[in-house]
């Protein structure tokens, strides 16, 4: 076996989201959504998270970032904060972010910014947030108001993470917020963040000409349950093309595809990506059922995990990763890896997952793929949404009571693949299956 050696200049980081991470923020959809019972799994809130705001631990947070030997971070911005009220910008927020972004400076790691990162101020959201054309003006206000203030310690922008995502989980499938159950509106939500990514893709360009932007997208392998039934081979290239294809083909030639409208176009969307955000976690399989019209009669089909882990459809399947950076590669664009990961089973299923998933980035790299960069999700267990701190992905254990970081294994495999750029024979061996 031989050592994997990454191109020179690669960036090694984690990935951070704001409402994930910072604590006492109460002023967005998400707050609101976390005050009712049933919503988040045990009934967790993010009070407090990891403590970012008030306890401004995110110094210390970078300070093991930066002993794992990551030159890089991905972390969010958040948009309530800035824009408590419509129109009114907050001075401390934006004072905030400069001391979170300098911090990375002074360490001498590259930020690389989302701004939109799932959440919405609680004032647009009850202006109905993404389903309507309106907020896509202030989107792109907020946009250029955030490199405005915060361009001179950042270049490197994500406009939108997995728009695909966010737009399902809260408008289709229901259990995120506004949680509604329409899958017609999903799309009118995902078309309305195509023309929300070019508004700010224009903006962030006019303030700052040199800047790199673009999206996170969530990428998964749809795959048919029976491979033989002509039925579920449908079904999964059904889920492929809508989860996967549809916005990307939106930036590319700026068409509107059904279901997203009929015949629509957004031109100014053309070639808005700078380089190709890529969150890739599972591989999942696909059912035809006819008991399942809102999903247009597809189905996943959940594997067998153990039964204390969270309830994903995914499995693990690292080729994916590889088929999907390839993939992107047509496109020319630089690809960062912007969120992989597996929430914590035990310490070994972490490594294994990190270092099969890197040997085939790797791998797309040696087949031409012009991947720059990769960002495990995550530095720290912090607040994962529906699952609460139920599901842990972090390469630091938290306990959230004490705030105690404690060094998983993975934490010190990671560490030294940044540090030597490589991955090392003995480790494939070792965890690479």
């Amino acid at each position: 076996m031989t050592t994997l050696n990454f191109p020179n200049g690669f960036l090694w980081g984690t990935a951070t989201a704001a409402h994930q991470v910072e604590g006492a923020n109460d002023n967005n959809d998400w707050w609101d959504w976390e005050q009712t019972p049933g919503h988040i799994r045990n009934g967790d809130r993010s009070d407090v998270a990891c403590d970012w705001w008030k306890g401004e631990r995110y110094r210390a947070d970078f300070d093991l970032a930066k002993s794992l030997n990551q030159n890089a971070h991905r972390l969010s911005v958040e948009w309530s904060r800035i824009e408590p009220q419509e129109g009114v910008w907050n001075a401390d927020a934006i004072a905030f972010y400069r001391r979170v972004l300098g911090a990375l400076r002074e360490r001498g790691m590259t930020p690389l910014v989302t701004l939109h990162h799932f959440t919405n101020p609680r004032w647009l959201a009850q202006k109905r947030a993404w389903e309507t054309e309106a907020v896509v003006p202030l989107f792109e206000r907020f946009a250029a108001k955030v490199v405005q203030a915060l361009g001179d310690l950042c270049d490197f922008w994500v406009t939108i993470n997995e728009p695909f995502v966010y737009a399902f989980s809260g408008y289709s499938d229901g259990n995120w917020p506004p949680g509604k159950k329409d899958f017609f509106l999903a799309f009118r939500v995902l078309a309305n963040m195509v023309r929300g990514h070019a508004a700010a893709y224009h903006a962030i360009h006019r303030v700052q000409p040199h800047a790199r932007v673009g999206v996170a997208h969530h990428f998964r392998r749809f795959v048919p349950f029976d491979p033989n039934s002509a039925f579920d081979r449908w079904a999964a290239g059904l889920r492929d093309f809508l989860a996967n294809r549809l916005f990307s083909l939106a930036l590319a030639d700026g068409s509107l595809r059904f279901p997203m409208s009929l015949g629509g176009r957004v031109p100014e969307a053309m070639g808005t990506q700078d380089f190709i955000g890529v969150n890739y976690y599972f591989t999942e399989r696909v059912a035809f059922d006819l008991r399942h019209p809102g999903l247009l009669f597809t189905r996943p089909v959940v594997p067998a995990w153990p039964k204390d882990a969270p309830p994903f459809a995914g499995e693990v399947d690292p080729r994916s990763l590889y088929l999907f950076l390839t993939e992107c590669a047509r496109e020319g664009k630089p690809i960062y890896i912007t969120e992989n990961s597996i929430f914590d089973l035990g310490d070994t299923l972490q490594v294994n997952y990190l270092v099969s998933h890197l040997a085939e980035t790797h791998h797309a790299i040696a087949d031409g793929a012009p991947v720059k960069g990769y960002f495990f999700w995550t530095l720290v267990d912090n607040f994962e949404w529906a699952e609460g701190f139920a599901t842990r992905f972090g390469l630091y254990h938290l306990d959230v009571p004490t705030q105690t970081r404690t060094p998983r294994l993975s934490a010190e495999i990671y560490a030294r693949i940044a540090r030597e750029n490589a991955l090392a024979d003995d480790l494939i061996s070792r965890f690479g299956q």
